[in-house]
């Protein structure tokens, strides 16, 4: 079975997830080399569960040390701008442990975190 596959099937059952994004693993918010703990795994769910609370329903959470990095889709951006929600996302996030949390202007993509690595052959010095 494909996903497709068991998305029909989930929505024939009247399951309410057969919509449901996918979600890669929550270790997937740490830029590599970072030691994953129970706690930041655990405030990194605390994080996006806010999140998805608030509607928005494609989003990842990066764990940047103290800083909380939201990517969200580009057509969910001006709403998570609007004074309020700004301000209740900064206040829990701090809340749960966050000293700073930033907005991605470039939006959701998998593999962010891949962007800052490079190949080594092409940032060795060059004779």
């Amino acid at each position: 079975m494909r996903k497709a596959d068991i998305r029909a099937l989930s929505k024939a059952l009247g399951l309410p997830t057969w919509d449901k994004p996918s979600f890669a693993c929550l270790a997937s918010r740490f830029p590599y080399g970072t030691a994953l703990t129970p706690e930041g795994l655990a405030r990194v769910n605390r994080a996006e569960e806010f999140l998805m609370a608030k509607g928005f329903r494609q989003l990842r959470v990066r764990a940047h040390g103290e800083v909380a990095r939201i990517e969200l889709v580009p057509e969910d951006i001006p709403r998570f701008l609007e004074k309020g929600l700004r301000e209740e996302t900064a206040a829990y996030f701090k809340h749960i442990g966050f000293a700073y949390t930033a907005l991605d202007l470039l939006g959701y993509r998998t593999g962010s975190l891949n962007e800052t690595l490079h190949d080594d052959a092409e940032t060795a010095e060059k004779p």
